[in-house]
């Protein structure tokens, strides 16, 4: 079975996210912790988090994705900055234990001028302090495009830091589409591609697939996402990834320039190119 959704509002609430998802024929999701730009988060309605642990287990959907704020930075020079990542996350954490067993997505963040040694070490020394025996979310490092100073631009900068991590077990990777074909990976070699991660990391910590388009050319080392079939991944590639043996069963997320009707016709379209 194809295991296929997008991004969706949280403002609504955890049971709506479910009825959402199966309203556009999807059986999985991701959503944003709290607000994408800033720090605040929504009080967790504990009925509302029972009623889709319902939902989601009533309609057999893989495992969903929460996505830290894009304003964190781990990797910081700035030790107030660091901070905030680290509470932050902490509090997200403890957050997803009213869904529990899912997944947890965050950029690893950018070293700002300090060197990738440096920001690694402080990412590391962030998820030692967060993560806990008892949590029941895998923390997953995403895949990043190498702009600027991102860390993650390659399977052996995710794999330094997973070497760092005390607990192991609570980590894997989300590997996005867009942003490994604009770090260089070409995505129409996957089986290389993929023996490249396996060797480096390790395909069992590869966890969940953010599945979009890019607007960009291969390793332009820029961030922009496109439609599937609107870039130069291209559709015939990306049908390539979903029915992949060693992807086939992972959860994918549309993170495309799209609404839920944009949504909707991708999610048709993808499940039409799944081989089971």
């Amino acid at each position: 079975m194809l295991h296929i959704g997008c991004h969706l509002s949280s403002s609504d609430g955890f049971e709506a996210m479910g009825q959402t998802a199966l309203a556009i024929g999807a059986n999985t999701f991701q959503f944003f912790t709290r607000n994408p730009r800033g720090s605040k988060a929504k009080a967790i309605d504990p009925q509302d988090a029972a009623a889709l642990c319902a939902l989601l287990k009533k309609h057999h959907f893989a495992p969903i994705i929460a996505h830290a704020p894009y304003t964190l930075n781990p990797a910081s020079a700035d030790p107030k900055t660091r901070e905030f990542a680290l509470l932050t996350m902490q509090d997200d954490l403890q957050r997803m234990e009213y869904v529990p067993g899912n997944l947890y997505n965050f950029h690893p963040g950018s070293h700002v001028g300090q060197g990738v040694e440096v920001g690694t070490q402080f990412i590391i020394d962030l998820l030692n302090e967060i993560l806990t025996a008892s949590q029941t979310t895998m923390v997953l490092l995403e895949t990043m495009s190498g702009k600027g100073s991102e860390i993650g631009r390659s399977f052996d900068e995710l794999k330094r830091i997973l070497d760092g991590v005390k607990r192991s077990e609570k980590m894997g990777v989300c590997m996005d589409t867009c942003h490994v074909s604009d770090a260089g990976y070409d995505l129409t070699r996957l089986d290389d591609v993929l023996n490249d991660f396996d060797k480096q990391v390790g395909l069992p910590l590869l966890k969940a697939v953010h599945l979009n388009d890019s607007l960009n050319p291969l390793g332009a080392h820029k961030d922009r996402h496109a439609v599937i079939g609107g870039g130069t991944i291209g559709t015939d590639t990306l049908s390539a990834v979903i029915n992949h043996p060693a992807l086939k069963n992972l959860p994918f997320c549309l993170e495309t320039p799209n609404d839920l009707d944009g949504y909707a016709k991708e999610i048709k379209l993808l499940r039409s190119l799944y081989r089971g």
